[in-house]
């Protein structure tokens, strides 16, 4: 009898062991939406509502002229990337997206930032592929690291050091990281710091870290253009919206385990393609491919209705944008989203009186879609970015400690604006009363 019942604890033990352990999932804990080169003049970029590349420098320098590089071989770039939520194991996606050829990976690594290219000892390890240490990722394609046990911290840095030994062809990267990357010559991945190095503002190839986190974690994906992306915001700091959203939520008592991860591109529009690929074409693989999405804000439309009906001194527009062509993308993008379990949030149209494709008929466009965003019911929640960052005395333009100076993007005190005026309630159901 003492033996019957000491082998059904056991069983027990053997059955429930793997079900507490596989209430641990993965969830993404930063992202960067990938896109193709663009070289572009920085008065265009303003005017689209976007930025390019900076171009790679000597030392350790702040950037210069705004020019990408087109082409790595028998280089290591080492790129940081701030985290969201911590977790005990840790994977890496590279994404070849834009190539026009397969892409040979020699190696790559994660590990701890300390400062600027130096890394925290013991912290170093080598991502494999498969099991092997390095890859080739098909054109067209991304490729997930084998996970490795690395304690990555809440709002921590982590290098990633990619080594490409051969010509990388064209590249997928994200042109505004706003965080400094780090080249040097030949295979330095596992290095503890790099020396004589060049370095840019862009990310190259990653595309998603994810965390093995609690079963109560989950991500927030912040869907967008330049506004979502950063753009203006300090170099180095973390003070885009979705960062400074993610830090408030993550210090905030009571609120959920839930990262933010920032899905914005720099002069991006959801109906053509151009600083990266329209919207609704990139939606499936920087939405729906990430790991433990649980909500999606969008605020996207601004370019499409600055770059349709400004004149620019060239004559009217051809086909200016209305409301009604925005809102028939953004439509499928919530259906999409409903399908995979994850709820939306629709974000309003910040002020852009003054910037260099304002028009009133844009004005007007710009308005219809924030009346629809706030009244329509098509979101699980709205957030009201343009009252949070609109001036009091003339709501058609920000609020003067918010703007950068070219009318379009806030500063870092806009972007907490934004980050602030989010109710952490919409995330546990108890909104705050207004």
């Amino acid at each position: 009898m003492k033996l019957r019942n000491s082998v059904f604890v056991l069983l027990v033990i053997f059955v429930l062991a793997p079900i507490s352990q596989a209430q641990d999932h993965w969830v993404v804990t930063w992202a960067a939406a990938p896109q193709q080169v663009r070289v572009i003049q920085p008065q265009v970029a303003a005017q689209a509502g976007g930025a390019a590349a900076p171009a790679p420098q000597r030392g350790q320098g702040a950037p210069g002229a705004v020019v990408a590089p087109t082409a790595f071989n028998d280089q290591t770039v080492r790129m940081i990337v701030h985290t969201a939520l911590g977790g005990r194991r840790v994977r890496v996606t590279l994404s070849n997206s834009f190539g026009n050829a397969p892409l040979k990976i020699g190696a790559a690594h994660v590990a701890l930032r300390s400062k600027e290219s130096s890394i925290i000892p013991g912290s170093d390890r080598a991502l494999m592929f498969n099991g092997k240490p390095s890859v080739t990722i098909p054109q067209g394609a991304q490729i997930m690291s084998d996970p490795v046990d690395l304690e990555v911290p809440q709002l921590g840095d982590l290098a990633i050091s990619v080594y490409i030994p051969g010509d990388s062809g064209q590249l997928t990267m994200h042109a505004t990281g706003l965080h400094t990357s780090y080249i040097v010559k030949g295979n330095m991945v596992a290095e503890p710091a790099l020396n004589e190095v060049t370095t840019t503002r862009s990310w190259y190839w990653i595309s998603a870290v994810d965390v093995m986190a609690s079963p109560e974690a989950g991500a927030i994906v912040a869907f967008g253009d330049s506004i979502t992306d950063g753009a203006t915001s300090t170099n180095d700091a973390d003070k885009s919206y979705p960062s400074q959203l993610a830090a408030r939520i993550l210090a905030t008592p009571g609120s959920p385990k839930l990262a933010v991860v920032n899905q914005g591109i720099s002069g991006n529009r959801l109906l053509v393609d151009g600083a990266g690929v329209n919207a609704l074409a990139r939606f499936d693989r920087d939405v729906l491919g990430l790991a433990g999405v649980k909500w999606l804000m969008i605020l996207e439309g601004i370019n499409d209705i600055g770059q349709t009906t400004s004149s620019r001194g060239n004559g009217p527009p051809p086909s200016p944008v209305t409301a009604e062509d925005l809102i028939v993308p953004i439509k499928q993008m919530i259906d999409r989203a409903h399908t995979h379990g994850i709820k939306v949030i629709g974000c309003t149209l910040t002020p852009y009186e003054g910037a260099g494709y304002y028009s009133e008929k844009g004005e007007e466009v710009r308005q219809a879609m924030n009346r629809w965003i706030r009244t329509s019911g098509a979101f699980d929640a709205v957030v009201d970015f343009d009252k949070a960052t609109q001036d009091a005395t003339n709501a058609k333009t920000f609020k003067a400690p918010y703007n950068n100076t070219d009318h379009l993007h806030p500063n870092d005190a806009g972007y907490k604006a934004m980050a602030d005026e989010v109710d952490l309630g919409i995330f546990t159901g108890k909104k705050a009363k207004k």
